[in-house]
Formats: structure tokens, sequence, C-alpha cells
């Protein structure tokens, strides 16, 4: 079941009744229907990956007790460990196999030696890298002394299946959701409308910026050799706003629907196109991954390989982190690159952030901040070709024809509409205060809804369902 579809269009006012008319005296009856609701949202795409979804809930939801009730360090390793590598095991399995058998059978050929391994035509479940963290999360939490594991399968399924974030993320902390689950909650006006707010914007940035986009991004991306420079360009830029249309309007559905029930999710988004580094935008851009790998990644060798040195340490650190950052988001060498392009940009704005201050300080603040965002802009437009592109090879060839320009008719044909949505970021996602900004977002509320329902049930699936 996705968000935008009229399937759920019908589950979620259901649940909302269900959760605070019938059940509100009960916070462990509400539970239940979430887990309930979470199972058939998630069966709802193909109900026999839901015995997987369990089956990863119960290892984790055992291991942490055993951890935690473990006499000796020995053991606490043992079960965290086993648990990891099955985790790991199983995300590899249904999400990297053929990925590694491809390449290993091109390793082998590269030396003259032909392999012929069977390969599999197998299924991504939906949602499994973003479940997968959740648990993971959970068990080095408890590893860690960071929190006690609850002794409530039903809680902790809930925590680990919840239907708004199941999919597609955000990627939550026990720390911080687990608590809300596991203590009554009461239905709170204004946060009932500001979660309605959310998933009207969360809904048009998806319907109407998004999904009105990917026609003319698939279309550049696919036939690029038929495209010169300019229109190529573009078409990065299309990606750009798609993407975050996309994936941002998600996280905001995400986070309106779980307000709805009184549980609040982690900001995911903060204005990433107001970013005036690399550094900053992972900051801001799918917070709650970056913050995990920081936290379960980075932190752990910093302070495993500190003896190496602070900076061989944070180098190293910061490309092992973006290397799996990037592996993350789909098995190919195009996402590896994706991963190691940021990686190599973080590393230089940290080795260079003195100079560059002092360059920066010679002009004046407005032009500093606008060359800053429109460089780390242009960057990760340049980085997402990778992300967008078929394959590595479509990726170099697709940067090699940004080169090359000729008469570009559909670069002229298409600049006004370009201007539009340069227009539109500033209204949308750039970072600001002002009273106006703020009712003229509520004074839209009303014009968005009209167009999301015109457009709202066509067959387009989120962008990160398929991580």
């Amino acid at each position: 079941m996705s968000f935008n579809s009229f399937e759920f269009l019908i589950f979620l006012p259901i649940v909302f009744i269900v959760y605070w008319f019938l059940l509100n005296r009960s916070y462990k009856s509400q539970n239940i229907l979430l887990l309930l609701a979470s199972y058939i949202f998630y069966g709802w795409w193909d109900w026999r990956f839901l015995f997987l979804l369990i089956f990863s809930t119960g290892l984790d939801f055992y291991t942490g007790l055993r951890i935690f009730t473990a006499t000796s360090e020995r053991n606490k390793k043992i079960w965290l460990y086993s648990s990891i590598a099955i985790n790991i095991g199983l995300l590899g399995f249904f999400k990297y196999y053929n990925f590694f058998i491809e390449n290993w059978v091109a390793a082998f050929k590269s030396i003259g030696y032909t392999m012929h391994p069977s390969t599999l035509n197998i299924i991504l479940p939906l949602g499994i890298s973003f479940y997968t963290f959740h648990g993971l999360s959970y068990i080095i939490d408890i590893y860690k002394g960071r929190i006690e594991p609850t002794k409530s399968w039903i809680n902790y399924s809930v925590f680990v299946g919840y239907f708004p974030l199941l999919v597609a993320g955000p990627i939550e902390r026990a720390t911080h959701l687990l608590p809300q689950i596991e203590e009554p909650r009461t239905f709170n006006y204004s946060e009932g409308i500001e979660g309605l707010k959310l998933i009207i914007w969360g809904m048009f940035k998806k319907v109407i910026l998004a999904d009105l986009l990917a026609p003319t991004v698939n279309d550049i991306f696919s036939n690029y050799l038929n495209y010169s420079g300019g229109t190529l360009i573009l078409g990065g830029i299309y990606f750009a706003f798609q993407i975050y249309g996309d994936f941002s309007g998600y996280s905001d559905i995400a986070r309106g629907v779980s307000k709805c029930f009184g549980i609040e999710l982690l900001l995911n988004f903060n204005h990433p196109f107001s970013s005036k580094s690399v550094t900053e935008f992972w900051r801001r851009w799918h917070i709650s991954l970056s913050t995990w790998f920081f936290d379960y990644v980075f932190n752990p060798i910093v302070i495993t390989f500190r003896h190496w040195g602070r900076n061989t340490t944070i180098v190293f650190g910061l490309m092992f982190t973006f290397f799996l950052t990037g592996l993350w988001h789909g098995a190919g060498w195009k996402f590896v690159v994706y991963g190691l392009l940021n990686g190599i940009a973080i590393v230089y704005e940290y080795f260079t952030k003195k100079q560059r201050a002092k360059l920066f300080s010679l002009l004046p603040k407005f032009v500093n901040d606008t060359l800053s965002k429109v460089i780390t802009i242009g960057y990760m437009c340049f980085c997402w070709v990778f992300f967008r592109s078929h394959d590595l090879a479509s990726s170099i060839h697709y940067i090699q024809r940004c080169f090359y320009f000729s008469s570009d008719i559909e670069f002229k044909q298409n600049f006004w509409v370009i201007l539009l949505y340069l227009i539109l970021s500033i209204v949308l996602f750039l970072k600001t205060d002002s009273r106006l900004y703020k009712y003229s977002r509520i004074v839209h509320y009303y014009p968005m809804l009209w167009f999301i329902l015109e457009n709202m049930f066509k067959p387009t699936e989120f962008i990160y369902f398929q991580f």
C-alpha cells in the first residue's frame, strides 16, 4: 500500500477512528491495532514478506533480552555479533546477492578463468534496509547500555514495523520512538491539524512536484544520447527537484500521519537546499540515515583506530562510512561512486575549512552565501547523475555529453520551466522564518489539496521504496 493510493485514503480514516474513538482508553489496545494496521499496510504489497519482517523482529527482540541478561561480556558479544551477522546476511542476500556474484564472475574472467554460477530472480523486500537498521540500532544500544530492552513483543514490533515509516523511513531510534509507544497517548487537536498540514504538504511535493517532473527526467536520462549539454544539465537539475520532492514528501506524510496518532517521528529533512557545503547538506538531507551511520559506523571507527592519528582516522572513517552509505542505496557501482564522491567532498571540506573561510571572507556575505549554495547544490546534482543513471557507464557518458552543445532546442523550450522551478525552490525549499512565508503556505493549502486529489491516484511509487 502506498500513501498516494486510493486504498490508503480509505485505510487511514478507518484506523484513525478505531484508534481514537474505540480504543482510546487503553494504549496497549492501540498498540495492537497499530501492529495489525502495519502488517496489513505492508502485506498489501506482498504478504509473503511479512514472515521475513516478523522473523527479523523476533530475532532482535529476543537478542536484546539475551544481551541484557548475559552475565559476561563474552556472551553479550556472541549474541550481538550473531544477530548482526544474521541481519546483515539477510539484507545482503536479498539486496546484494546478484551484485556480488556478477562482480565475482567478472573478477575471475579478468584473469582468464570463466565461471558459470547461477543468479537468482530475487525480489527485494520492501523497506528491508529501513527495518533492518531499526533492529540493529536497538540491539547495539542495548549492548552499549544506552537503553534497556522492552519486555513487550507487541511494543517492539510496533517500533520496527510502524506503518508510517516502515517502507521508506525515517530510520527511527529506540531511544526516541519506543518510549512514545510504551506510554498512554491522548488526542491533541492542534497536533492533529499540524499532522494534516504535513500530509497535504508532503502530498503536494510528491504528486505535484516530483511526479510531474518524473516523465521529463525519465525521458532525458533514458535517451541522453539524443540530447545535448543544456538539456542534460537541465535533466540533472530536474532530478534534484524530483528526488527532493519525492523523498522529503514521503517523510512529511509519514510525520503527518504519525502526528495524527500522537507519535512524533524524527525530522528527516531540514531545508537541504539551503546548505553552504556538502558537510552541511548531509546534516540536512536524510538526517536519520546520516546520523545512523555517524553513530554506528563513523564513531566506532574513529575510536577503534584512533592510534592511527586524528587526520588519518577521520579520512578513513569518512570514506568508509560514505562507501557504505552509497552501497546502502543500492547494489551497483554507481551507488558506490555516489557515496565516495560525497565522502571525498566532505574530506576536502574538513581539510580546507580555514582556507575557504579566509577566502570567502573577502567577499560580501550575500555573495559568499549565494556562491556557497550554488556550488553545493551543483555538486550534489553532479553526484545525483550517478544515483539516477542506469549504471556506472551510463553515468560517465551522461556527464561527458553535458559538455556537448548544439542548437539545444529542448533547452530553449524548457528555459521558462526551469526558471519557474527555481522560483518554486525559493518558496518551497529555502529556509525562512518570515511571517509572509508562513502565511503564504497556509493560503496555499486549499489549492494544493485540489491539485493533489486531481493527480493523486496515478501508479507512481516513491523513489526510496527500492531501498
